[in-house]
């Protein structure tokens, strides 16, 4: 046996002892880096990549590694770079060097040494020449830690990723996933640290389901912060994503299907989706409702959301008769994949008046109206979104306006208004005031349903927007002459409208609105009278004083008639 050889195997029994001498030597030298103050640059690089190797060390540490030539070797190498790299260090600190250029060449020599150890370990652990024993992932640094201690957290999490098995790997991004929903320097740092995000895209790809779903979440969860995404795109994700789609496991999927919601919210991305065949993908999920879950489905729904902006995709979208599907979908009992179906085709409907008929024809007011029923078991939610997928869909045609009256949709409306709660009552409200603009027709059905007593009193909403709404809608409604006779058969309507005129009424409203339907309505004797003897006709006598056209108006009309005597002696100006 040969002198070398021998020493090599002594080398071998003795790796473990000069594995730990290289990782505290690291340690020390990590720690004396941050001291120099010349060629900053050039030790950031350094320091670094001795970071990678420690955490690349510490990791094989772990390891069996009993009569290991290769890694032997690997080691002493690494402990006569750490020994070169300590007098350069010495060197830089006593401002000792021989010149600028000489150490600025040895540095970049020494980083060269560095990232040779990084990849000859790398190597060794591919080539299965170590075997797991007990791999531990370093503890979490605590709340307080600074932002080195986190790096090297990072690192360590890295070098598990690169060079660890399938379960050091799956540790590591367990951690990784848990710390970044933490504490978003976690998320800074790892896109700062070189490969670290295209280690996770490239997980992906990665055959064993545990691994590929945690990277899949990795990347949702970094997604989630806006200034990250780009990074993401710049490191190809889109690619990876859709094969997920294509044939991730069902958790993998959902986590690829949200990572690709937040990416397409920057319409620049839609493109890059459609280029590598994103929107058939997302579309097979739509269409095969029964095989996929109901986050899943959402999902999907929400990336086709962003990506038909692009007319160009919208068109593919609806050319491949996905409406009909999306209407289906719309009628599903899934809450969840109802809302998200319906958001999706009032996207597609907006200013398209093409596709806004394609969603009537394929049955799209009844999956609406359905949602709205009182009888349904629906969130609040599902209803605003119902009635605002209405007004976008259906309030832009005469015929679907003829359908809505047909699908008992005008009494929904007037349920929510008396009952529902105050989201919904708006959205009803709002919902009214565009039904009662379609047509006299609607007008009069409206005030045989019993509309008008309901908005008198939003008249005195502590919402302005509300009480406009509501004086809005009625004074609509009370062109026509049926409604005007309806609505002064009841004292109260006409004392709440007066009570609105009062300078001392906290939630008064538009008193120009309010005395253009008030001077509608003293065409009807019956109205007049009960004007007369209020209370409020002072009020109205005020602003008339005070220059006000309609109030005037209405004072001239009172004062024509026999009850013009009560107000004989008051002077009024031309």
């Amino acid at each position: 046996m040969g002198e070398e050889e021998s020493s090599l195997i002594h080398q071998s029994s003795t790796e473990k002892p000069r594995l730990k001498q290289a990782i505290v030597l690291i340690s020390a030298l990590i720690s004396l880096s941050h001291s120099i103050k010349v060629f900053t640059g050039k030790w950031q690089s350094v320091r670094n990549k001795l970071e990678e190797l420690f955490s690349n060390l510490t990791a094989i540490e772990n390891c069996e590694s009993s009569e290991n030539l290769s890694l032997s070797i690997a080691v002493e190498s690494i402990l006569a770079t750490l020994k070169n790299c300590d007098e350069l260090a010495k060197q830089c600190l006593e401002f000792s060097y021989s010149g600028k250029l000489l150490m600025q060449s040895d540095l970049d020599m020494l980083s060269s040494k560095f990232d040779a150890h990084i990849k000859s370990l790398s190597d060794i652990y591919a080539a299965g020449l170590l075997t797991q024993s007990n791999a531990i992932v370093v503890s979490r640094p605590s709340v307080s830690a600074s932002k080195d201690d986190i790096r090297f957290y990072i690192n360590d999490l890295r070098s598990r990723l690169k060079i660890g098995s399938s379960d050091m790997k799956k540790q590591a991004l367990e951690a990784f996933n848990e710390v970044i929903q933490l504490d978003e320097r976690y998320v800074k740092i790892a896109v700062e640290i070189d490969g670290f995000i295209y280690l996770l895209v490239n997980f992906l790809d990665f055959q064993e389901s545990d691994i590929h779903e945690e990277a899949a979440k990795a990347v949702s969860l970094i997604a989630g912060f806006q200034s990250y995404k780009s990074v993401l795109i710049g490191a190809g994700i889109i690619a990876p994503l859709i094969r997920v789609l294509e044939s991730g496991t069902d958790l993998s999927k959902e986590f690829a299907a949200r990572c690709l919601v937040k990416v397409t919210e920057n319409s620049d991305n839609a493109w890059s989706v459609s280029a590598h065949g994103g929107v058939p993908a997302l579309l097979k999920i739509c269409c095969n409702s029964s095989h996929c879950g109901s986050e899943l489905i959402a999902l999907a729904c929400g990336v086709l959301k962003n990506l038909v902006g692009v007319e160009e995709i919208k068109r593919f979208v609806v050319e491949e008769g996905a409406i009909s599907e999306f209407v289906e979908l719309a009628r599903s009992k899934d809450e969840v994949i109802q809302i998200c179906s319906l958001d999706l085709l009032q996207t597609m409907a907006y200013r398209d008046e093409s596709i806004r008929k394609m969603i009537i024809e394929e049955g799209g007011i009844s999956a609406l109206v359905r949602i709205l029923d009182p009888k349904s078991s629906v969130s609040t939610k599902a209803r605003e979104v119902a009635l605002r997928g209405i007004a976008n869909i259906c309030f832009s045609s005469e015929n679907s306006i003829s359908i809505l009256l047909n699908c008992a949709f005008m009494d929904h409306i007037l349920y929510f208004l008396r009952y529902g709660e105050v989201s919904v009552q708006e959205l009803a409200l709002k919902a009214a005031f565009w039904l009662c603009g379609t047509s006299e027709e609607a007008k009069k059905v409206m005030g045989d349903a019993g509309f008008m007593p309901v908005l008198v009193k939003f008249l005195d909403s502590k919402s302005f927007e509300i009480r406009e709404m509501a004086a809005e809608t009625l004074s609509s409604m009370l062109i026509v002459p049926k409604n005007r006779k309806k609505f002064v058969q009841s004292d109260q309507n006409v004392q709440v409208l007066l009570q609105m005129l009062d300078p001392g009424e906290v939630n008064s409203g538009n008193k120009k609105l309010l005395l253009s339907i008030l001077m509608s309505l003293t065409s009807s004797n019956s109205a007049r009278k009960k004007i007369l003897s209020s209370g409020y006709l002072k009020s109205i006598e005020k602003l008339a004083e005070a220059e006000v056209s309609d109030a005037k108006k209405i004072v001239r009309k009172l004062s024509s008639n026999r009850f013009g005597s009560m107000l004989s002696g008051l002077f009024w100006k031309s």
